[in-house]
């Protein structure tokens, strides 16, 4: 059987860590495309000139339009090599990230999140839009970043709602992981370079990856609660650092060496109703997990753990707390149709999935939501 697993060369994370950004940068040269929204390079400025200094190297800033689209990254792929630049650091959030590796193709980047809201930072994937930003397609690379630098000082003093979306996203890596290693379905990390499909026979994942999805679940259980408290504070805290590594490493490498499943699947499926797209991914996929557990009928204790875990942390449990106060039989079920059109992953699921089933897990559970959050509330 066919094994594979995927993660960055490198992963450092700690307090004020974007002041070593330029010893990174070095390895590969003197100067670095940076790929920044303009307002998150202004929150790190004094660090990035700090660095700069220090080790002798300059950034060059692109002006990065927002978007991670063609013709963006044509862009910046020009200014890369019109000004020689050895590396690209891609700084910021997801669409910034997105661009970086889509520059870099897989050679000499340096990711550093100001944000802990996704676990795309470790991985060699990413997701193109059209410059209007509608989703266009997705792209592999031939490996993973050559760094990630995560600064908790920087993450601690972002908006805690990107923390706990983090931990939503996080949240479905072990019950997605659990789901594709039962089933011995395909994985992310099996991918080649700039393609879909890939001309590279499928593999399935790991014992590691499994087991650093199953610790992500634990430590989500463990300091979740308090890592958001340490970062309503703005303060970093042993808590506050395990959740920044459980959202970006532990879960980047437990979703592309473990495998998706249900909740992304279903996640993909409610971005056609309005009301959602003011929320987050990991919010979204927050419920997606509550869906899925429904869908494979998990048991009543686990059931009641992870529903305490989304209301101690503020994560929704039910579809009105992800802007669907309302939902017809109709939309219900294109929801679903979309979650199982055949290229989703829901089917790696360890059991046949239809259309009708999905519409009933979600509809199920966001009663089931519904309920848990009244009776926690009537209780306080």
């Amino acid at each position: 059987m066919r094994k594979a697993f995927i993660s960055p060369t490198k992963y450092v994370q700690g307090e004020d860590e974007l002041l070593q950004l330029g010893y990174f940068v070095r390895s590969f040269g003197t100067s670095a495309l940076l790929i920044a929204h303009r307002d998150d390079v202004a929150r790190v400025k004094d660090k990035l000139d700090a660095t700069a200094k220090q080790f002798g190297i300059a950034f060059v800033e692109s002006g990065f339009m927002g978007e991670c689209s063609r013709q963006e990254v044509a862009r910046l792929q020009q200014i890369a090599e019109e000004k020689g630049c050895t590396c690209t650091v891609g700084l910021g959030g997801g669409k910034a990230i997105d661009a970086a590796k889509c520059v870099a193709q897989g050679e000499a980047l340096i990711i550093c999140p100001t944000i802990a809201a996704t676990d795309a930072p470790t991985s060699h994937s990413a997701v193109l839009y059209t410059p209007e930003g509608a989703f266009d397609d997705y792209a592999y690379f031939k490996q993973s970043p050559s760094v990630v630098l995560v600064d908790t000082t920087v993450i601690a003093k972002a908006p805690t709602r990107f923390l706990v979306s983090g931990m939503g996203d996080a949240l479905s890596t072990y019950f997605e992981a659990r789901a594709t290693s039962n089933s011995y379905s395909r994985v992310n990390a099996s991918l080649p370079m700039g393609t879909r499909e890939g001309v590279c026979p499928p593999a399935v994942g790991t014992n590691a990856a499994l087991t650093l999805a199953t610790l992500c679940y634990e430590m989500l259980l463990k300091d979740g609660a308090k890592a958001k408290a340490a970062c309503d504070a703005n303060q970093v805290t042993q808590a506050l650092e395990n959740i920044v590594e459980t959202n970006i490493l532990l879960s980047g490498l437990g979703f592309e060496s473990g495998g998706l499943a249900g909740a992304h699947a279903i996640h993909d499926g409610l971005t056609i109703l309005e009301g959602t797209h003011h929320y987050y991914h990991g919010e979204k996929v927050a419920f997606g997990t509550l869906a899925q557990m429904v869908l494979e009928n998990a048991s009543d204790e686990e059931m009641r753990q992870v529903l305490d875990f989304c209301l101690s942390v503020g994560l929704p449990v039910c579809l009105e707390d992800i802007g669907v106060a309302s939902i017809s039989d109709d939309e219900l079920r294109q929801v679903a149709e979309k979650a199982c059109i055949p290229e989703e992953s829901i089917h790696s699921m360890p059991f046949p999935v239809t259309v009708e089933q999905v519409a009933a897990a979600i509809a199920t559970a966001d009663r089931i939501g519904k309920q848990y959050k009244a009776a926690k509330e009537a209780h306080r």
